[in-house]
């Protein structure tokens, strides 16, 4: 199996994980006398099912991640955290310039008027260039993921 496979398998199992949390707590508890939809029990086993299989195979991601490169030579776990980071760089930049942008409620002289405390046009042209480096770098990583074997 790619990398990239598993990688698609863990979501499907975080989802189905997420799914049996919800229809456990929907049926662990119910009216006297009525009965649930499902038995929690086995939701409870089947959750207990998933969750081995999603360590197993979170074991075998972070083993290959920790072995292979990319092309440019760069460990796949140094570049999967720089991509972290960008993203976050990314956010705290996004969230700056959309503070910035708010809308005048002026509606006379004496009211307040408020006045941005950043430069809204190099912010993004931050924010756009950290988008670049983003779509270049899970490029990389995403090129890396359909190549490398579990």
């Amino acid at each position: 199996m790619k990398l990239a496979e598993a990688l698609l398998l863990r979501a499907d199992l975080q989802k189905k994980l997420a799914s049996l949390k919800e229809r456990i707590a929907q049926s662990a508890v119910v009216q006297q006398g009525d009965k649930p939809h499902e038995d929690p029990n086995k939701l409870l086993s089947e959750a207990a099912g998933v969750l081995d299989q999603l360590e197993k195979l979170l074991f075998q991601i972070n083993e290959a991640n920790l072995q292979h490169k990319l092309k440019d030579g760069r460990p796949l776990t140094k570049a999967l955290a720089q991509r972290d980071a960008l993203a976050m760089r990314h956010s705290v930049l996004e969230a700056a310039i959309g503070g910035a942008k708010k809308p005048p409620e002026r509606y006379g002289l004496k009211e307040i008027k408020w006045v941005a405390k950043v430069n809204v046009q190099k912010l993004q042209k931050q924010a756009d260039d950290l988008s670049k480096q983003l779509r270049v770098l899970n490029g990389a990583i995403q090129e890396a993921n359909w190549k490398i074997e579990l």
